[in-house]
């Protein structure tokens, strides 16, 4: 089933910085709504990022997903990170993130990019029997290698 999407503007920055907060707790971050309000609200004033919701019938937001822009200097081209993707459990397996998913590829598509990419945790069962349904392909040609700080 698709669902409609929507881009984000700060009139959904409330609700969506709830769902962002319960989105950084699956990944096993404390809660802490007050920053995720000001991460937001700066990613959306400053155009840092897109982000695109979807609703339920009674139009509370059930997902979000969260990409930026990177640039590939080999292929002189901009390449999507598709970094956050989350829809709340009672929601799930109803096509929610499938129509974030393609709501990523269309932006993809309309800004002339060559690849829409995402990483996730080895341990996120859900996401790594999804993604392939969704047509991306782990990388066997890449090492992907992060130096934290």
């Amino acid at each position: 089933m698709k669902h409609q999407t929507y881009k984000a503007t700060l009139n959904e920055l409330e609700e969506l910085c709830i769902l962002f907060d319960e989105y950084r707790q699956f990944y096993r971050k404390e809660s802490d709504i007050e920053a995720a309000k000001v991460f937001l609200k700066e990613r959306i004033e400053r155009n840092e990022s897109e982000i695109f919701y979807t609703k339920n019938d009674d139009g509370a937001i059930t997902g979000f997903v969260q990409l930026y822009p990177l640039f590939s200097s080999v292929r002189m081209k901009r390449k999507w990170l598709l970094n956050d993707l989350y829809v709340r459990k009672p929601f799930r397996g109803k096509g929610y993130s499938v129509s974030l998913i393609e709501r990523a590829k269309d932006l993809a598509r309309e800004t002339g990019a060559f690849a829409l990419s995402l990483s996730t945790e080895k341990t996120n069962t859900i996401g790594n029997n999804l993604y392939p349904k969704a047509g991306f392909v782990l990388s066997a040609d890449w090492n992907y290698h992060d130096f934290m700080l």
